[in-house]
């Protein structure tokens, strides 16, 4: 019996391993193309591991207006983040709080909206920006992201603080807190960890987006990461190395904004929340 667990875990964790590889495998090629020479990216056969460490195409995407890109994407992902945090915490506390007839169909419908493939909402959009004059802006893009990441933000923070005891909201009460002060300070941060998540859901959402921002942007000094990214792929050729190094200063805030806010995913929803 002790044999077969021990041969079982064995072969649970070389099945995590080759699943962590397989994971990991296309960023760690990225990173190496990334610190290759410009000859050594379409060796035959190729390499993975770059016969000399080079920063020559870190500093020739500096030398473009990649820091502007890099700017105008975190600044809409930001604004959009926040934007659909205070939207989908309000809506979720009152979904999780307050039943009212029709609640369930328009959680539902809230749902609904999300199986539209992205593609049908971008002539409707476009149209919608024109009329009210934010074409070629990023207040459009902020918009049009707000409302995309919208309905997933509300049905996870309203699974969220479902979870939360209302009982711990009643007992703020009881003790000189308003029901607004109650949510402030028990509510929301009992449910960090949800927090934590959808913030990171729409945050990537705007950060990788890259339709609407083609579509709407036009001023070269407006772009996004995405539409910059583009600019570094030739007509006839690419230098890969280059690009890669694009690419890894791109998925790098994500990564680092992950890193941050996991300690959220691992704590416990109610852990600490009753001593004594």
């Amino acid at each position: 019996m002790h044999n077969r667990t021990l041969r079982k875990n064995i072969l649970m964790n070389l099945l995590m391993c080759i699943i962590v590889v397989i994971a990991i495998f296309p960023f760690l090629w990225m990173l190496f193309t990334s610190l290759k020479e410009k000859g050594a990216t379409m060796t035959i056969p190729p390499t993975i591991l770059p016969p000399k460490i080079s920063w020559e195409g870190y500093k020739q995407v500096l030398d473009t207006n990649f820091l502007s890109y890099f700017f105008n994407s975190f600044y809409i992902a930001a604004v959009t983040t926040v934007g659909a945090l205070i939207l989908g915490v309000m809506a979720g506390i009152g979904f999780s709080r307050y039943q009212f007839k029709g609640s369930k169909g328009f959680k539902i419908g809230i749902l609904v909206t999300q199986l539209f493939p992205l593609i049908l909402l971008v002539p409707p959009y476009y149209l919608l920006m024109s009329k009210i004059g934010l074409l070629d802006s990023h207040v459009s893009l902020m918009i049009t992201y707000c409302a995309l990441t919208l309905p997933f933000c509300v049905w996870m923070l309203t699974t969220y603080f479902s979870t939360v005891p209302i009982d711990m909201e009643e007992s703020a009460m009881i003790d000189g807190c308003s029901k607004l002060g109650a949510y402030i300070r028990i509510t929301i941060p009992m449910a960090a960890p949800g927090i934590a998540a959808t913030a990171i859901f729409a945050f990537v959402l705007a950060w990788n987006e890259f339709v609407f921002a083609n579509t709407f942007i036009d001023t070269p000094g407006l772009r996004t990461l995405p539409i910059g990214l583009r600019t570094f792929m030739g007509q006839y050729s690419t230098q890969w190395n280059v690009l890669m190094a694009a690419s890894v200063m791109t998925t790098l805030p994500v990564v680092l904004m992950f890193i941050f806010l996991q300690k959220y995913f691992i704590r416990g929803m109610t852990s600490g929340s009753v001593k004594g």
